[in-house]
């Protein structure tokens, strides 16, 4: 379950690789991208900025409550039918992979977990709009998650949803039936995991 992203890969060729406009900005690499903090997002409109982490301001669950946590990964079996999630819309979060922890508090291992091929990892995603304070429009999104595969299962109990490139389309524009067949784990074997020992783990 993605709890930290990476994408060194500059965005004119994420844009390219994705078949989409370059949005024309410049960006560096980010080895440690957090949420709350923005992330390149693929929507039917193409690339834009979102922040990573959905405010559930006006939200409820399903006994009618507000919903107070801030949403960064939203769960695969039930993204579609909880009233939290009512109106959001489906996108593609392109990075080159994250991070994992294992270990006690203190002693724990983190784990890099990119394409063994050097390709983009697709994660595939669920956007809202927040109207906050001030008038201000902040865009917001969420990871979808699902059960692990072998490749991940020493890891984490959770994975994100990793799209196959030619499934990107059927996720963002698809019926809600035939985006559920999508959220599935990742093949096993198409994964590179190393321990990640060179991240500076207090920026961007």
């Amino acid at each position: 379950m993605p709890g930290r992203f990476f994408l060194t890969t500059p965005v004119a060729r994420v844009a390219r690789a994705l078949g989409v406009p370059d949005p024309s900005a410049a960006d560096g690499a980010r080895r440690n991208i957090q949420p709350g903090q923005e992330v390149w997002v693929l929507t039917l409109d193409g690339l834009q900025r979102m922040r990573w982490g959905i405010i559930p301001v006006g939200r409820v669950n399903a006994r009618g409550r507000p919903v107070m946590e801030t949403i960064i990964n939203a769960r695969s079996e039930t993204v579609f039918d909880k009233s939290a999630f009512e109106g959001v819309r489906r996108v593609v979060i392109p990075v080159d992979g994250w991070y994992e922890w294992t270990g006690k508090t203190r002693r724990k291992t983190a784990w890099r977990l990119s394409s063994k091929t050097g390709d983009l990892l697709l994660f595939a995603g669920i956007a809202d709009v927040w109207n906050a304070p001030g008038g201000r429009i902040l865009h917001q999104v969420a990871a979808v998650t699902c059960a692990p595969n072998a490749d991940v299962r020493e890891i984490h109990h959770r994975m994100g949803v990793i799209l196959q490139p030619g499934d990107v389309r059927r996720w963002l524009g698809a019926s809600e039936e035939a985006a559920r067949d999508l959220m599935q784990p990742l093949p096993e074997g198409m994964l590179q995991i190393d321990v990640a020992d060179d991240v500076d783990w207090s920026g961007a």
